[in-house]
Formats: C-alpha cells, sequence, structure tokens
C-alpha cells in the first residue's frame, strides 16, 4: 500500500499578505515537489471540507460563526493571524483533508498519511485564533478518532518549534488523548511548562519538554526513544498523530534549533516503530510550522521517504553514558558553563523526567 498525502492547490488560497512568513509558497514549494521530484509513489488524498458539527467538537459556535463571517474580506483575527477573503473555506479544507486522511488510514486504504495542509492549527484555540493558526486540525481529527472509531488511546505528538497550546488545552482533563510536546523556551506563546501536566482525570496525560536552542537531531531522538517511547509502551496508543512543524530545522527564520532532513527522518522512523508496537502502524503527520522553504522541503521528503519505507527498527542510540551522536550537519550547540551538549540536555531534561515520573515507569537515561 501507497502512503497517503493530502495535497490541493486550494490551500494556497488563504493569504496573510505579501511579507507574513506563513505564505502560500510554503504549499506551492511542496506541491512543486511532488509534481516534479516525487520522493515516493504516494497516493493522493483529496481533502473535503470540515463540517461546522467537526469544528464544534473542538471550537465554540460563536467563534466559527466570527471566522465565517469574514468570507471575502480581510480581517485580522489576532495580532499575527488575518483572515483573507478565501480563509474559511481553506481552514475548512485543511481540517476535513485531515478528517479524510484519518478515515482511509482506518479502513485500511493507506498504511500512513501526511496531510499537507494550511493553515495549520496548533494553537487555535477554542474561542480564537492564536498564531498563525485558524482551527485546530490535530485536535479536530483526535476527536474524529474518540467519537467515529471508538478509540480509546490516542497519541498527539507535536514535535513544531513552539508549544501547541491549543491542542494541550482541548484535552487538558482527559486521558483518552495524550499530548507530547517538544517546543524551543522562551518562544511564543509562553506556554508548556514542564510542570502543566494535565489536570483531573488528565493528570500525567499532558507531557511539555521545554527546549533550549541549538538541539539537533541527536538531542530530539534522545528525547523520543529515552522518554517518549517508553510512556507510549505503556499509554498503549491506538493511533498516532503528529503535529509536524519543520521550524526545529536548521535555518528555520522562527527557530534557533539544528535538525536535518535526515533528522526528520530518524523522528518518524521512531514514530513508526511506536504505531507499529500497539497501533497496527496507524501514523499521520499533520504540516504545522516550517517557514525555511528550503528546509521545509527537504524535511517533508525525508518524511515522506521514511513513511513509504515503514522501517519498524527504531534508530539507534549511544548509551546514555556516552556522548551523543552527532547529527550528520554536526547541528546542536555546547551547554552551557562548559557543559558538553549531551551534559546539558541531561540537566534540561532533569525536570521534566522528575514530573513524568510521577505518572510513568522511564527507566533512568
Amino acid at each position: 500500500m501507497k502512503t497517503g498525502v493530502v495535497t490541493d492547490k486550494r490551500f494556497m488560497d488563504h493569504d496573510m499578505g505579501a511579507f507574513h512568513v506563513e505564505s502560500p509558497r510554503r504549499i506551492e514549494v511542496l506541491n512543486r515537489m511532488l509534481d516534479e521530484d516525487p520522493p515516493i509513489p504516494y497516493l493522493t488524498i483529496e481533502p473535503r471540507p470540515a463540517t461546522e458539527d467537526e469544528l464544534g467538537w473542538v471550537h465554540e459556535e460563536g467563534y466559527i460563526d466570527y471566522v465565517r463571517s469574514t468570507v471575502g474580506r480581510t480581517v485580522p483575527l489576532d495580532m499575527d493571524t488575518t483572515a483573507g477573503p478565501k480563509t474559511f473555506d481553506t481552514a475548512l479544507l485543511a481540517a476535513g483533508g485531515v478528517l479524510r486522511a484519518l478515515d482511509l488510514i482506518m479502513d485500511g486504504t493507506v498504511p500512513n498519511a501526511f496531510a499537507l495542509i494550511r493553515p495549520p492549527g496548533h494553537h487555535a484555540e477554542a474561542s480564537r485564533a492564536r498564531g498563525f493558526c485558524v482551527f485546530n486540525n490535530v485536535a479536530i481529527g483526535a476527536e474524529h478518532l474518540v467519537r467515529a472509531y471508538g478509540l480509546r488511546r490516542v497519541l498527539v505528538v507535536d514535535w513544531d518549534l513552539h508549544h501547541g497550546n491549543g491542542t494541550e488545552l482541548a484535552f487538558y482533563s482527559r486521558r483518552d488523548v495524550l499530548y507530547f510536546s517538544t517546543h524551543q523556551t522562551p518562544l511564543y506563546p509562553g506556554s508548556g511548562a514542564a510542570r502543566d501536566f494535565g489536570d483531573g482525570e488528565g493528570l500525567g496525560y499532558n507531557l511539555n519538554v521545554p527546549l533550549l536552542a541549538g538541539k539537533g537531531d541527536a538531542d530530539f531522538l534522545h528525547i523520543f526513544e529515552r522518554i517518549l517511547a517508553p510512556v507510549a509502551a505503556r499509554f498503549k496508543p491506538e493511533f498516532i498523530l503528529v503535529s509536524a512543524g519543520f521550524d526545529i530545522a536548521a535555518g528555520d527564520l522562527l527557530g534557533g534549533m539544528a535538525v536535518t532532513p535526515a533528522g526528520f527522518g530518524l523522528l518518524t522512523a521512531s514514530l513508526l516503530a511506536m504505531a507499529e508496537r500497539t497501533a497496527a502502524g496507524r501514523l499521520a503527520l499533520v504540516l504545522e510550522g516550517g517557514y525555511d522553504l528550503r528546509a521545509l522541503r527537504d524535511g517533508v521528503r525525508e518524511v515522506l521517504k521514511t513513511l513509504a519505507k515503514r522501517d519498524r527498527t527504531r534508530p539507534t542510540l549511544a548509551k546514555r553514558d556516552s556522548p551523543l551522536p552527532a547529527p550528520p550537519s554536526g547541528g546542536g550547540s555546547p551547554g552551557p558553563a562548559g557543559l558538553s551538549a549531551s551534559e546539558a540536555l541531561r540537566v534540561e531534561l532533569d525536570e521534566p523526567m522528575r514530573t513524568f515520573r510521577g505518572k510513568w515507569d522511564i527507566p533512568a537515561a
């Protein structure tokens, strides 16, 4: 079976202005890659608009009505998010494209999928747009899996540069959707502390790993393999959804991370192994950020190549008391106060690890 790819030129119709970094060119460069030099054979998934009932699983009716009222106009939604004349229709298509991909994975048409959509979604809250995001595509997708298919354990992994405040808030008091985020700190939106661990029935099901700038392939892979993988083994997700932000790439306009294209492939392979273990391989990635067009294109290319291989072998890590393997480009930076990069990462992970062990049995790194 071929990997599914949600792609449509209409995702370029959302336009926040000539100089906005979240521009239609992000989709243009990906569409050109798929048309002129596709990295894999893939099944094109045609998106359909999400219904307002589906949006209503996550967003308030008044907010949906407000975004609808912008049709044909240009209206600021927040300090850095603008609705253009076609934004409402494009945002419906983005959310619906995710749902279409999930349906095809669930019925076995495709083993996995990547939704190359915009506007992005993980900052969007129940009643407001935030951070370039209009409707929360991943949160709506997780709700769809729970409501339409009766799944009891959905894992949402967010590797975007920025914390997905909207996704966190949607599931903060629930245990059927576990949210795991790595993100650069201090950066917008200012949320995502390790101590924010969920509430009520959801206590222990919201896991944040804030990171200082300079982290490369080995750092992120260490977090996925030594923290996320043990949690996933115990949570036993029936589906893994990914908020895939390529703004952690080396050279991104908004970030300070150093992930290479090969690194995105390694992270995808790690998640595939987790999905194969308990979710019958069901894995869907949803495009979030990523503003250096070359890094975005090359990162997406490597993700697609990895999805097509369906490699169930986890990437190999050095023992934690040894130096972490260097990323292919030598990305990453030495830690503060003369610490090595691996020692600095260990210090940064101390609070998240102590917090997470209040719920999860995570072996010592």
